[in-house]
Formats: structure tokens, C-alpha cells, sequence
């Protein structure tokens, strides 16, 4: 569990860090919009197989933290990352935890955080949306999430199997 902290408490400073230096303004995406938090969220179930409930709380921590540093949207995210994290389970329970499924994984989670964030936005019409947007965004989250999600993956493989809760393809 401590490896799946430290990997998680990383990938929330490399969201922190490359925000600052990536541009994020609407028609000025970069092709690196991050969202590691998520993909270590992803990765670090390897860790917690049967333990669902200590992955269900540590996402929803990691949520409400990712709320306050990143979007002060209360509570948004620690849900959002919670449904997230509901689906993961779900999904290594049918597929297994191999290099093939976790590029999915990240895929659906990209879709789902982006479609919920956007939703909000809708209802609460903070800002204009649109379709075309959304689509941009997530095209654009895509690429450099499924890079970390990988190298998280190898090196999560590389691992002694006393760390892992799950038999890594």
C-alpha cells in the first residue's frame, strides 16, 4: 500500500507541475494535458485486489485532495474519482490486469472525468461548452496519459510480487 501512496503522491505533483508549464486555455490545448492522478488511480489497484474497500476510500481522498489543489469544485472530484474507481474494479474483475486492458482503463476513465467535469459545467453553465470542446479535450488528454499509464505499468511489473495484490501479464 506504501508503493501505491508514493506512486500516487507523484503523479499528483507531475498534474501540478506540468499544468503550470503546460498552455491550458480553451484553443491552446497542448497534446500533454495530464491527468496521472488518474492513471496512477488506475495502476494502483494492483495493490489493493480484494481490498476494495481501503481503493474506494483512497480514491475518494485523493479526489477531495485533487479538489482542493487543483479545482476547488467541493467534493466533485472525490466523487467523480470514486465513480472512476468503481469502474476499475469492475472492469479487472472481467479483463485482468494486463498491457492491453490498462490502455482501455485509462480511456474510459479519461472519458468518464472529462464527460463529468463537463456536465457540471453544463448545469452550472460556468463557462461555455460545447461537444466539439469536449471532444477536443479529451483527444487531447489521451496521448500523454496512456505514455504514463505504460511506464507506471512496467515499472509497477518490475515490482517484487510481495508489493502486488494481482498476477501482472
Amino acid at each position: 500500500m506504501l508503493v501505491s501512496i508514493i506512486i500516487i503522491l507523484i503523479s499528483f505533483m507531475i498534474d501540478g507541475i506540468l499544468t503550470n508549464f503546460l498552455p491550458y486555455e480553451v484553443g491552446n490545448l497542448s497534446l500533454f494535458t495530464p491527468l496521472t492522478t488518474i492513471v496512477a488511480l488506475i495502476i494502483c489497484y494492483a495493490f489493493f485486489y480484494r481490498k476494495e474497500k481501503n481503493y474506494y476510500i483512497l480514491a475518494f481522498i485523493v479526489g477531495i485532495l485533487y479538489d482542493i489543489f487543483y479545482t476547488n469544485l467541493l467534493f466533485l472530484d472525490g466523487f467523480i474519482f470514486l465513480l472512476i474507481a468503481f469502474f476499475i474494479t469492475k472492469i479487472y474483475k472481467i479483463s485482468g490486469f494486463n498491457f492491453v486492458w490498462i490502455i482501455i482503463d485509462i480511456l474510459i476513465s479519461i472519458i468518464i472525468y472529462e464527460c463529468s467535469i463537463a456536465l457540471v459545467i453544463l448545469i452550472f453553465n460556468l463557462v461555455p461548452m460545447s461537444f466539439n470542446r469536449l471532444l477536443y479535450k479529451i483527444g487531447h488528454s489521451i496521448i500523454f496519459n496512456i505514455i504514463y499509464g505504460e511506464i507506471l505499468y512496467f515499472i509497477i511489473k518490475l515490482l517484487p510480487k510481495k508489493y502486488k495484490k494481482i498476477m501482472i501479464n
